[in-house]
């Protein structure tokens, strides 16, 4: 598909047949982020040049303000309050793809608002080994690099030899001074803030379980609020298997619904075993990293924390299930919130296994995945962190890269593909009865262990908490993921961007309401409701209860270039961080569609936008056909961001998140 131009805009018109003759700078035409009828062929752009007459007073119009949207954003606050009744829009119809290209090929269909949404078709399970054999590079003495067999790098080659050169030539020369620098934000993001992470028992045997204890201690020690919840299925699983020797024990022990035990008396008793040795095993360990990381200086024993377990949660019975008694197999029944925020008052960490005990004594087996996303929704926490023993990830089928990155709907969409729920009580429920394409890759174990864990994901954002993180079991792998901005894991995070959508022409009257003070304040250049309704698909809207109360427009320009405009909050729902939400939501948008340099023009909101990371420029920093349409006598300033990637808006989002919960 050609580069387009709205039929409707004639000052661009100007511009593409002042230089339609001139083929060398071809470039210089605009190029608009829109899909629909809003955006033509250049052919046909062409013809409809020739054979319309063109209406004087919007000419007059534009010759007079040249179409300089200058942004005006009214919303001072940090952050997004979603409508707990929006309803999230989980119908995906496009798959999106991003073009590294100067001119990406855009369909119709792209930037709509399911092109922040992945088709669970194309998500694919990315096995640990296979992760390992794609991003083997070995060095040689003429190249340099060698690709390791397997599949396309996931990164070019110059880039990457750039990356070993930095990492080999510059070890010396305060590459860690930056690395460090560069983690400051997410530091001071998640200090003081309440993070769930859960262990899988097979990760004690891992010889890399000490670093992560480390791990632990250091994110401890910059400041976070730590509860673990350890599992012992696997410990509980070799001891059966040892004390079976081939008798038949029915339902005993067995696990049912691919996550819950029918725990008997018997099963009851290993279970108090290994919850006890998974239990001390930690606190030891952990211990010992505490020490390392905060009694090491005399005079410092405040800071050194202790590994607090108890019984902070109580259990009742899971009954009864399909005439199967599941004894003494339980459900987290209530958590004792005020108790772990006065452990986390004397900086210690908590400490919780599968086992709870009922008000009336009895003790009950948990599952430990479903006591993690429990205890984390009741206590509020900001994050969730499952390990995924068998490190399995996701890969995007038309690209072949790491899929790092699910919203809910993305989330919901997945575990739907696969026919996959959570029951309230706590067990997962999938279908393997079949022979179709989806359950024989959940026959996997590692693809059924990642799949479940999305699942209790899902249920801790449901509960409340910001973000979950699945994470391969590798030495360092939890501070990459919570302090660089590249991570290393698959992100979930609640969808801040409920409630944005593509505008259509009955939108146009209320964005005209919506933006028309400030037209008569002078803030924004006019916009009458003909225009509107012409430009309508380069526009989106923010709604609530049917009222829109925020709205952008966005512009794509040739070399990788994208504007936004029109940025305009409802004065009666401000502090709610709508525009945050709209700027992130178009931010993502021309990221997806290959424009990582995005710009606005502004006379009146320069600090918000410096606040959220764009920087002053000049005219000349602008593409050529943009600058064409400057309006010098408005003298709007220009400021630009240039996006390296989703995790770069993740720790934005973050970051104003943190602003309203403050």
């Amino acid at each position: 598909v050609a580069d387009s131009v709205p039929a409707d805009d004639d000052g661009q018109r100007d511009v593409v047949e002042e230089k339609r003759n001139d083929r060398e700078e071809e470039e210089e035409v605009v190029a608009v982020v829109n899909g629909g009828s809003g955006g033509l062929l250049l052919e046909e752009v062409e013809d409809l040049m020739m054979e319309e007459e063109y209406d004087d007073d919007l000419m007059e119009e534009e010759e007079e303000d040249d179409d300089d949207d200058d942004v005006d954003v009214l919303d001072e606050d940090l952050s997004v309050n979603v409508d707990d009744n929006t309803k999230v829009e989980e119908t995906i119809t496009t798959t999106p793809t991003t073009s590294t290209s100067d001119k990406p090929n855009i369909s119709r269909n792209d930037m709509d608002t399911s092109e922040l949404s992945l088709d669970p078709k194309f998500i694919d399970f990315l096995p640990s080994d296979q992760v390992k054999e794609e991003e083997d590079l070995l060095l040689d003495e003429d190249s340099n690099i060698i690709q390791g067999e397997g599949a396309e790098p996931y990164m070019s080659t110059q880039l990457l030899k750039a990356r070993l050169h930095d990492l080999l030539e510059d070890t010396e020369n305060g590459s860690f001074v930056k690395m460090f620098r560069g983690s400051a934000s997410y530091i001071a993001n998640h200090r003081g803030t309440i993070a769930v992470y859960h262990i899988p028992g097979e990760l004690l045997a891992w010889e890399g379980f000490p670093g992560l204890m480390d791990d632990i201690a250091l994110t401890w020690l910059l400041g976070m609020k730590i509860v673990l919840v350890a599992g012992c299925r696997h410990q509980i699983d070799l001891r059966l298997e040892e004390d079976e020797e081939g008798e038949d024990r029915g339902y005993s022990g067995k696990v049912m619904m691919s996550s819950i035990r029918v725990t008997d008396e018997d099963t009851l008793r290993v279970v108090k075993e290994e919850a006890g040795f998974v239990r001390f095993e930690i606190e030891r360990r952990l211990a010992k990293s505490l020490r390392m990381h905060g009694g090491l200086v005399k005079g410092s024993e405040s800071l050194v924390g202790n590994v607090v377990s108890g019984n902070f949660y109580s259990a009742q019975p899971f009954g009864v299930i399909d005439g199967i008694d599941y004894c003494w197999t339980g459900f987290p029944r209530k958590v004792e919130v005020e108790r772990i925020r006065q452990v986390h008052e004397t900086s210690d960490i908590v400490l919780l296994t599968s086992l709870g005990v009922s008000p009336s004594g009895e003790i009950f087996n948990v599952n430990s995945e479903f006591l993690a996303a429990s205890v984390a929704g009741a206590v509020s926490a900001s994050k969730i962190v499952y390990f995924n023993v068998h490190g399995t990830l996701f890969q995007n089928k038309n690209t072949n890269k790491p899929v790092q990155n699910l919203r809910v709907s993305d989330a919901k969409n997945l575990l739907a593909h696969y026919s996959m729920k959570i029951h309230p009580k706590g067990f997962a429920l999938v279908d393997l009865d079949g022979n179709s394409p989806q359950q024989q890759v959940l026959r996997t174990p590692g693809s059924m262990e990642t799949l479940i864990k999305v699942g209790y994901s899902m249920v801790a954002l449901e509960k409340g908490v910001k973000r979950a993180h699945i994470l391969a079991p590798e030495n360092g792998a939890l501070v990459q993921e919570l302090y660089t901005r590249d991570g290393c894991g698959t992100l979930i995070s609640r969808d801040i961007y409920e409630g944005i959508r593509r505008a259509d022409v009955n939108d146009v009257s209320g964005i005209y309401d919506l933006i028309d003070p400030l037209v008569r304040a002078g803030t924004l250049v006019p916009r009458p409701k003909s225009t509107l309704e012409k430009e309508i698909t380069g526009y989106y809207v923010y709604t609530r209860d049917g009222l829109i109360v925020a709205t952008g427009q966005l512009k794509r320009f040739e070399g990788g270039f994208a504007e936004i405009g029109c940025l305009v909050v409802n004065k009666d729902y401000r502090k709610g961080g709508r525009g945050d939400a709209m700027l992130g939501y178009l931010e993502r948008l021309s990221l997806q569609c290959g424009a990582r340099k995005v710009f606005v023009l502004s006379t009146q909101t320069m600090d918000w936008f410096i606040e959220r990371g764009f920087r002053e420029v000049s005219v000349e920093s602008l593409p050529p056909s943009r600058q064409a349409m400057y309006n010098k006598k408005r003298k709007s300033k220009i400021y630009m961001k240039e996006i390296d990637g989703e995790r770069d808006l993740d720790a934005a989002e973050l970051w104003w998140q943190n602003q309203l919960s403050s």
